[in-house]
């Protein structure tokens, strides 16, 4: 990999790393690093192989057609619940002990194993609920 392009991974990874509650679309990415001159195409690859390292997740807006990305590679995401808002799209991180006791039902009574890292409960948040 070229050093142009790890200078381009790093812009988008550190974007990323400082919104790990966000899911955002490749289009709101490329316009908050315009500045920085990374093409849409090179966002594209870059998040395409985050994917694949498992470090982003992709997701679909109930309504919509974009597809949303979420770094869940942050420190305090890794191996956490999470639950998305289907109105507004926020993503929450489940409080751990609710998580844990969760994931230890299911065990429990369903004799099945939950991947937390691969699992985001959809709902609507408290904010959309009350509007």
């Amino acid at each position: 990999m070229s050093t142009y392009a790890t200078k381009q991974r790093k812009i988008l990874t550190d974007y990323l790393e400082a919104h790990p509650d966000t899911m955002v679309t490749a289009d709101e990415i490329g316009d908050a690093l315009e500045s920085f001159g990374i093409s849409r195409s090179a966002i594209y690859r870059n998040l395409a192989e985050l994917e694949s390292e498992g470090r982003i997740r992709r997701s679909v807006r109930e309504g919509t057609r974009k597809v949303f990305f979420q770094y869940v590679d942050a420190e305090h995401c890794r191996g956490e619940l999470h639950l998305s808002c289907k109105k507004c799209g926020r993503t929450i991180h489940m409080d751990h002990e609710a998580a844990e006791a969760l994931v230890a039902d299911i065990a429990g009574k369903q004799a099945f194993e939950i991947d937390k890292a691969e699992t985001v409960l959809f709902g609507v948040c408290g904010d959309c609920r009350n509007k």
